[in-house]
């Protein structure tokens, strides 16, 4: 069943893998935001976010039913504002393309939530990974996308939001994560004190001293990767929207994986997590509800990877 995408529900799909994946990175669809092709079987346009919070912890479950033992689930997810309007008249929410094609604003609700006062952040990607740590994963990571290109929003009382998170959790305590594949060139410098002069992995940046040790500069040439990730949204020439950033999910591939390893989806939307996945020498497994997505898919796949796969 490797490079197949599987059309259809997801909780549904997910049931019929034959093969356990090393990885899944994905990004849900957004709690209230679009409307993903009017489907009855899609999520995001639950009446609550705790409904839309139950119906990912049981796709992800079954994620985690196809994940090896040392297998890690890497979520990309947006906030939401809760916006009520209690005369009724609210519009319409926007059929999107891709999951980030999101709007400048919130769409207005006709349904009045306990709990929840209107233009109240939810708090919806925290939510989600209180609620996964509930049901058993292992809550390791949250990592801020920063976006220094954010979708512009007409506001006055608040910030434009320019982040959005990614998660990372493992199926059990002990878990892949190759922390070398990703490390980032240093940037500037520390101060070490009185550190000796052979440190491994350093360089001095004075090489005049007298005695063993002295107060001395080190500067590395590769750290740790930071848990802020500076990521611009691009656009795909073949559609007009912003898709999946490429760059946003290699470190999360190449940290949760080897080559030959499969990746898993359960929203695949445009391709992006099997195009990134073939070009890293790993292979893929998708789902995805709206079947319009096939020609996005093997054109970006057939034109970058040089093949697509199957459709199932």
């Amino acid at each position: 069943m490797r490079d197949t995408i599987l059309f259809g529900d997801c909780r549904k799909t997910l049931t019929q893998f034959d093969e356990k994946a090393r990885m899944c990175v994905t990004s849900p669809p957004y709690y209230g935001l679009r409307d993903y092709g009017g489907k009855d079987e899609q999520i995001g346009q639950e009446q609550s976010p705790e409904e839309y919070i139950k119906e990912m912890v049981d796709v992800f479950r079954l994620v985690r039913d196809n994940l090896t033992d040392d297998g890690t689930l890497w979520v990309n997810i947006g906030d939401s504002y809760y916006n009520y309007r209690s005369d009724g008249n609210y519009p319409k929410q926007s059929v999107a393309k891709t999951r980030q094609d999101l709007p400048q604003s919130t769409p207005l609700r006709g349904n009045k939530l306990k709990g929840y006062k209107s233009k109240d952040l939810i708090g919806i990607p925290w939510m989600l990974a209180f609620a996964l740590r509930a049901d058993g994963w292992y809550l390791r990571q949250d990592i801020i996308w920063h976006k220094p290109n954010p979708m512009p929003e007409s506001v006055r009382d608040r910030c434009t939001k320019s982040h959005e998170y990614i998660f990372l959790l493992s199926k059990s305590k002990n878990y892949y994560y190759d922390h070398e594949a990703i490390k980032e060139k240093a940037v500037g410098e520390r101060w070490g004190g009185n550190t000796p002069i052979n440190m491994d992995n350093t360089k001095d940046t004075d090489n005049t001293f007298s005695g063993l040790t002295r107060p001395r500069k080190m500067v590395y040439d590769k750290r740790n990767k930071r848990s802020v990730w500076k990521v611009t949204t691009k656009g795909y020439k073949g559609a007009h929207f912003a898709v999946y950033p490429p760059e946003l999910i290699k470190p999360c591939i190449m940290a949760g994986s080897e080559k030959g390893d499969i990746i898993i989806d359960p929203f695949m939307g445009s391709g992006t997590t099997a195009m990134v996945a073939k070009e890293l020498g790993r292979n893929y497994i998708g789902c995805e509800l709206n079947s319009d997505y096939q020609n996005i898919m093997r054109q970006r796949l057939g034109l970058l990877c040089g093949e697509f796969g199957s459709i199932v």
